[in-house]
């Protein structure tokens, strides 16, 4: 739709993902449409929440209208933790983040070595007890690196060190691995359909590999990603190394590779899998214009980011798209070229980061209204 084009004939669609930090999608949605409305009163908003597979995946799921189901379960760190998974029909969405999270872990607290995605694999029981047939499982924001070897453990699996006790957690416990034993592994999933649902294509090990790429922002020193590194590749040389350079391998601290080796699941972006699962086509086809977005447009997020799988979207559709965001760092041409016309920036209301976070909804809102006169009237 051009600049000036007819109100009448305008139904915007909202799809955006969250700007962590300081709204979630939902809030998003809502502080959009409230600014499109101040200008253009009658304009036709629907809103659909996104996520790429990461934290909030069950959020936006909720919001297309699937149940919100939660779980007792164990946390990275041993404790017990509430984690919600998403419900609707026979179809689950399960976010790793949720029982295995980076949230989870207290202000300045991290185990690089030891943190466990136990919980996430009692997560993935939940949904299986609920009776999910298809488990879209979103992994991101985690605050693990063990291969997925404590999910594999919650549903029935053994890593047994020489000695044929069990091998410690988190992933510095796998250099003492000694054997694997699967076959106790929860027959269920071997009639399930298990989607791997992430928005990183890394392998397991090595330069661009979980440890390595990810293991600082989980509190790793260098020594540690090197201890981690390695007691992957031994876990994987167990388990099965065809499958540690598979695309999502990676993900979250390895729990691709987990998933993909002994559970049968699939690889598909994480974007690509939720837009189906949120009913963004049909929403797509009853709009004129996309607003997508979130917290900062940057390189990122033309690699399988929310906003990027939209515009994409999108754009095959023949449906225009712009987008919000707090901060950007693209230039006109990358947008241009990931699908989106204009990008508008809270950052360009109010310099001062701190300030922009605090007050993004208004500033959110006033940036709506702009998209408004820009695009709707």
């Amino acid at each position: 739709m051009a600049d000036g084009a007819v109100t009448e004939t305008a139904s915007v669609l909202v799809a955006a993902d969250k700007f962590k930090g300081s709204l979630t999608a939902v809030q998003v949605a809502e502080r959009v449409t409230a600014g499109l409305r101040r200008v253009v009163p009658g304009v036709r908003v629907e809103t659909l929440p996104v996520a790429d597979g990461g934290d909030g995946t069950v959020a936006a799921a909720v919001a297309a209208g699937f149940e919100r189901r939660e779980a007792q379960v164990t946390g990275p760190l041993g404790e017990p933790v509430t984690a919600a998974y998403a419900l609707r029909s026979t179809t689950a969405v399960v976010e790793m983040a949720e029982a295995s999270g980076l949230q989870h872990l207290p202000a300045g607290v991290f185990a690089p070595l030891t943190a466990t995605t136990y919980g996430s694999g009692e997560l993935l029981a939940a949904a299986l007890d609920a009776g999910a047939r298809t488990i879209v499982f979103g992994v991101g924001g985690s605050a693990t690196t063990d291969g997925g070897a404590g999910m594999l453990a919650a549903l029935g699996a053994r890593f047994l060190d020489a000695d044929g006790k069990p091998v410690g957690p988190g992933g510095g416990g796998l250099a003492d691995l000694a054997e694997a034993d699967l076959s106790g592994i929860d027959p269920r999933l071997a009639e399930v359909d298990l989607i791997l649902a992430s928005d990183v294509d890394n392998p397991l090990t090595g330069p661009k590999g979980a440890p390595e790429v990810y293991g600082r922002q989980k509190g790793a020193t260098e020594e540690d990603i090197a201890v981690l590194d390695a007691a992957l590749a031994h876990y994987a040389s167990v388990l099965g190394p065809e499958h540690a350079g598979l695309p999502g391998a990676g993900a979250a601290g390895g729990i691709g590779y987990g998933a993909l080796v002994a559970l049968g699941a699939r690889f598909r972006p994480g974007i690509e899998v939720m837009l189906d699962v949120l009913g963004f086509a049909p929403a797509l086809a009853r709009a004129t214009l996309v607003i997508t977005g979130e917290g900062s447009l940057d390189e990122q997020t033309l690699h399988g980011k929310a906003p990027a799988g939209v515009a994409s979207a999108a754009r095959a559709a023949g449906v225009e798209v712009v987008a919000v965001c707090g901060r950007l760092a693209l230039t006109p041409e990358a947008l241009n070229g990931a699908g989106i016309s204009r990008a508008y920036a809270l950052a360009d209301l109010e310099p001062d980061p701190a300030v922009s976070m605090a007050q993004a909804g208004p500033l959110l809102e006033r940036a709506a209204e702009t998209i408004a006169r820009d695009f709707l009237r």
